[in-house]
């Protein structure tokens, strides 16, 4: 998952909070969003699917949410990271 600069759309309310190398990645945040209740919107390049490519920038899927929603989904995103990254027997001690 990339972050990249913040991209904003303020014409929709809508705020890109990270930028995956694929759909399946995104599909795959998509479901962790919405189902704690914030809408998604994928946006991507319709050759990276079709083709099945990934590489320069044709594979690259931006998840975008409500600007109002956007500190709680960065959070549910980080939540998600750091809970993958240790089996719960391993999780560093705070």
């Amino acid at each position: 998952m990339l972050f990249r600069r913040k991209m904003v759309d303020k014409d929709a309310g809508l705020t890109c909070i990270c930028v995956t190398s694929g759909l399946y990645q995104a599909e795959i945040i998509r479901g962790k969003l919405e189902t704690n209740d914030i809408p998604v919107l994928l946006k991507y390049e319709s050759l990276g699917p079709v083709m099945g490519l990934t590489v320069d920038g044709l594979g690259q899927v931006e998840i975008w949410v409500p600007s109002a929603l956007e500190t709680q989904a960065r959070s549910l995103l980080e939540e998600t990271e750091v809970s993958d990254a240790y089996p719960d027997d391993e999780a560093p001690d705070e």
